[in-house]
């Protein structure tokens, strides 16, 4: 990891091709040597092969895309991923590596949301991280409400998806996240069941988060107390 680091400037003028492989090998390796991956509800994520599926999940640490890559690669995934990772040289390789449509966050990005609804019209997927950052506490903190938007427009089922230990496997570096480094770690990742957004009430004032809480919520109780944040389950 420190080797692709330092060479992340030189790899990132390479041809696509190339950057995809290089990517491809290194995150294979980080999960090999430093992850044990632990997954609960595989037989959801067979049931959703060639389903349109909004996969969401809550944000721990860089390798969540690369966990869930790997485990969600028989539901040809599409990642919506911020464009800041794009201009730092470390994130950018491992980027290229997956299926991704750059969004513009807390915007209302039009083409972005264009290109998704197309993927899900084909029967693929989308991962969206609702929170829009990394939590830096390792607990929940507030989801953005851009998904709804996208589930109300596909009428695609909605599938929650909880991490744990991510945020050990690769710690934020709140300084330079080019800087991150990997160690050894448990991965928990909980899959749980499809569900739809309710139809929205326009007597409720508040139904944009009212629906962000409950879709959170159920993200939430997959996961460990300490991991639940403000969607804590009493």
């Amino acid at each position: 990891m420190r080797t692709i680091r330092v060479l992340a400037p030189i790899i990132n003028v390479l041809p696509e091709s190339i950057i995809r492989y290089i990517g491809s090998k290194a995150s294979d390796f980080l999960l090999y040597k430093y992850a044990k991956l632990e997954v609960t509800g595989n037989e959801i994520l067979s049931e959703r092969i060639g389903k349109p599926t909004i996969f969401i999940s809550n944000h721990l640490s860089n390798v969540d895309g690369i966990v869930l890559n790997k485990i969600l690669k028989k539901n040809n995934v599409t990642f919506m991923a911020g464009v800041k990772l794009n201009a730092n040289p470390f994130t950018a390789i491992f980027l290229k590596m997956v299926k991704h449509i750059s969004i513009s966050p807390n915007s209302a990005d039009r083409n972005a949301i264009k290109e998704a609804l197309a993927i899900l019209g084909k029967g693929e997927s989308i991962l969206i991280f609702p929170e829009g950052t990394r939590s830096r506490s390792g607990s929940m903190i507030r989801g953005k409400k851009g998904f709804l938007l996208l589930a109300r427009l596909s009428k695609a089922d909605i599938v929650p998806i909880g991490l744990e230990g991510t945020e050990l496997l690769l710690p934020v570096n709140q300084n330079d996240m080019g800087r991150e480094s990997p160690q050894h770690a448990t991965v928990s990742v909980k899959i749980g069941q499809p569900f739809q957004l309710a139809k929205k009430d326009n007597t409720r004032e508040n139904w944009d988060e009212e629906c962000v809480f409950t879709a959170m919520r159920k993200i939430a109780q997959m996961l460990k107390a300490e991991y639940q944040g403000i969607y804590k389950v009493e």
